[in-house]
């Protein structure tokens, strides 16, 4: 475990993806994918797994004639085989008794053979995500390097290379021995506190009431409630929202479940100002608010998802005192935002009926009826489309049945997945999750993942006392009322292993007193696999440093795994609270990521003792950024960064080529010595592919200061003295 303090050692250099693999055919993608893993056997299978398959019972869609059934091609003899109907598709499944994580599949294929194939698993031999697949299978004798978990694993056949079906000597599993533990329960029921409501239920006011009095101003308290509400109508409700708090339908579209009344955020236990109203969330709901306009005055790590405002939204608090930035996805306002006070907010891929006022950063992706790009004033920056999204998965009622809906991805987005029709995506039936409640081990959590479960986390706070694994393709990872994962005795909290498609979402990382390397792992070091077509989403997962009580980590966030979306994280090293100070909550970089193709939406990244976010990967891309420096940087040496001042809020390393940034701002609030400088906020490679746009630096209140704003380019903070006054850059270069 390095010290605390001392930066991790950069990742050793690995061939960069070209972007050839942008834009040549997924043809040729899929051919050079079976080349390498044909010929490029895993540490894992140099170890000597376990032939898995052999002798178990195995099924077929379809059998040749009597002499090739499907036995022959598991019973370990090269003289025998099983052999398909002549059609597409075709399939053949192995039952291996019980799940067993897999290293391994050996195809050896008769001259009648696949072109196009996938290898698939599956816990339950009825739902199944892919392990490997290809268009240009060669024949022969196959190799297929894979990872996973499963008790099923089929090849499935979708155009044969010759006239005849398909026709396999051997197919072959290969891996480590099940576990010998006890089968973890799917499914079951969501803890005493998450409050299912239906219009029936009496007394709905009065619990909202009674848990927004404990949860108002209990910033760092352990209370965690989620309030899920049946498809209806529910008249006269005001939900007042405190910290720790999640909102939201039970309808697969937020007009399922409609409130003749108003889900509020203000701010009146801390004054009139909302600049520390964090970690809260409304999901899938339809308001038609009493007084035509809903009030919803928060700051970081809140989100508003997947909701329709039947009238305005108010984004600012009562009195309309400070506010400092916030979140919107997949919604449609009727009316107009007022944004007010808000000095940064990021909406996208929704539908507004107008925005009223910027104050320094106000920016909009795929967004109908999002202002035009003003920047630098009014301050606006608007992108059309969203170049990849895919919204967060949610829980819903299937009739009586719970599910969660993991919705699609998305190319060039705009507007919301739902106004339209049904939206695509998939359901996924609570019994293939285990539902974790506060006292679950890591290891349990584990077994589970390994055993082919999903993970839904109700609300509560986990300790783990090693890393919670998540090393199968298409894992969701499902937090309820911001449950929070506090790892002890420095260890990472979650690792997610290299495959695709695994999506994190709404739950809270809280560093320990004990120094862990990093908090949260997407991907290990090294990754190199091309997830386009199904990328890892971390979606409303924030990071603690500090705050409710000491906590340190060197570096908050890795990503290694290429193609990744940051979809909406605050990753925080705290300036109040309880185990604050310079070295008492020590926590050097926020955000580092070193795979290829990673996207941001919605960044926010705050107070790290040296760099906040760092960027090694090629085409990185970030859509909307708030920063704030470290407040207690005891003088100017402690942040002296060899010969420049201060570390830059967001850089881009030098080996970078490509790299492109919209709306992005850092602030400077030096509150120990006033006197510090910063050379720049932000410091990247001056190259034709690095690209930004709509940037700004601020000294809030004269409280230290900006020489530039990126790299030497950018108006010094210094003339404007305590006003507060934005120094800003169009474009870069």
């Amino acid at each position: 475990m390095p010290a605390v303090g001392t930066p991790l050692a950069r990742p050793p250099h690995r061939p960069p993806r070209t972007t050839l693999r942008r834009t040549l055919a997924g043809v040729l993608t899929g051919a050079m994918t079976a080349v390498l893993l044909a010929l490029a056997p895993s540490p894992e299978a140099e170890a000597a797994p376990t032939l898995l398959s052999q002798g178990k019972p195995v099924t077929a869609s379809s059998q040749e004639h009597v002499g090739t059934p499907a036995a022959d091609a598991v019973d370990g003899n090269n003289g025998t085989r099983w052999s398909s109907a002549a059609s597409d598709p075709q399939w053949l499944r192995v039952d291996l008794g019980t799940a067993a994580p897999l290293s391994q599949v050996v195809l050896r294929w008769e001259a009648a053979y696949a072109k196009s194939y996938r290898i698939e698993l599956s816990a339950n031999g009825t739902d199944w995500t892919t392990a490997y697949s290809t268009t240009t299978g060669a024949g022969g004798t196959e190799t297929l390097n894979i990872s996973g978990t499963a008790r099923y694993v089929r090849m499935l056949g979708l155009t044969r290379a010759t006239g005849y079906g398909y026709s396999l000597y051997e197919f072959q599993v290969f891996g480590g021995e099940g576990g010998t533990g006890p089968t973890l329960p799917g499914g079951g029921d969501l803890g005493p506190n998450v409050h299912v409501m239906d219009p029936s239920t009496p007394g709905i006011q009065a619990k909202l009431d009674q848990v927004f009095k404990e949860q108002e101003s209990a910033q760092f308290g352990t209370g965690r409630h989620a309030f899920l509400f049946k498809p209806g109508t529910y008249n006269g409700l005001n939900a007042q929202i405190g910290f720790y708090t999640q909102i939201a339908g039970l309808g697969l579209k937020p007009d399922d479940t409609t409130f003749n009344g108003d889900v509020t955020v203000d701010a009146g236990w801390f004054n009139g100002n909302a600049t520390q109203n964090f970690w809260r969330s409304a999901e899938n709901l339809a308001l038609n608010p009493v007084s035509g306009t809903n009030r919803w005055a928060v700051s970081q790590a809140a989100s508003f998802r997947r909701m329709h405002v039947k009238g305005g939204l108010n984004l600012a608090p009562n009195g309309y005192g400070w506010a400092s930035g916030g979140y919107i996805a997949d919604s449609k306002v009727d009316g107009q935002v007022g944004n007010y006070s808000q000095q940064q907010w990021y909406t996208r891929d929704s539908s507004i009926g107008g925005w009223s006022n910027s104050v320094w950063n106000q920016v909009f992706s795929g967004t109908e009826g999002a202002p035009a790009t003003g920047f630098p004033e009014p301050r606006y920056t608007t992108l059309n489309n969203t170049p990849i999204s895919r919204e967060k998965p949610f829980l819903y009622l299937d009739g009586n049945e719970y599910k969660v809906f993991a919705p699609a991805k998305r190319t060039n987005a705009r507007g919301t997945t739902w106004a339209n029709g049904t939206p695509a995506g998939t359901s996924v039936p609570l019994s293939q999750f285990y539902v974790v409640k506060p006292g679950t081990s890591a290891a349990t959590m584990n077994a589970a993942v390994a055993q082919g479960l999903h993970l839904l986390f109700t609300p509560g706070i986990y300790h783990v006392d090693r890393p919670i694994e998540i090393n199968r393709a298409n894992t969701i990872v499902l937090g309820l009322g911001l449950a929070t994962i506090i790892p002890d005795n420095g260890v990472t909290a979650m690792k997610v292993a290299d495959v695709d498609g695994v999506r994190l979402a709404g739950f809270l990382i809280d560093a320990g007193p004990v120094n862990s390397p990093t908090l949260l792992e997407v991907g290990p070091q090294g990754s190199a696999t091309d997830h386009a077509a199904n990328p890892t989403t971390v979606q409303d997962v924030y990071i603690r440093i500090g705050g409710a009580g000491p906590g340190k980590a060197t570096t908050s966030m890795v990503v290694n795994s290429d193609d990744a979306i940051i979809d909406h994280t605050w990753i925080w090293r705290a300036d109040h609270g309880a185990g604050v100070g310079w070295e008492t909550n020590r926590a050097d970089y926020g955000l580092r990521v070193n795979g290829d193709d990673v996207l941001a939406t919605g960044l926010f990244v705050e107070h790290f003792n040296k760099y906040d976010v760092e960027w090694y990967g090629e085409r990185g891309r970030t859509i909307f950024y708030q920063n704030e420096k470290a407040y207690d940087a005891p003088n100017q040496a402690a942040i002296q960064n060899g010969a420049t001042k201060g570390y830059a809020s967001y850089r881009v390393d030098d080996s970078v080529n490509t790299h492109e940034g919209w709306g992005l701002g850092s602030y400077c609030n030096y509150n120990v010595d006033p006197n510090i400088r910063q050379d720049h906020g932000f410091k990247v490679p001056v190259k034709p592919g690095v690209k930004f746009h709509s940037l700004l630096v601020v000294s809030l209140g004269g409280m230290g200061h900006y020489n530039h704003v990126i790299n030497d380019t950018g108006a010094s903070t210094v003339p404007s003295g305590t006003s507060t006054v934005p120094s800003t850059v169009t474009s870069f270069p």
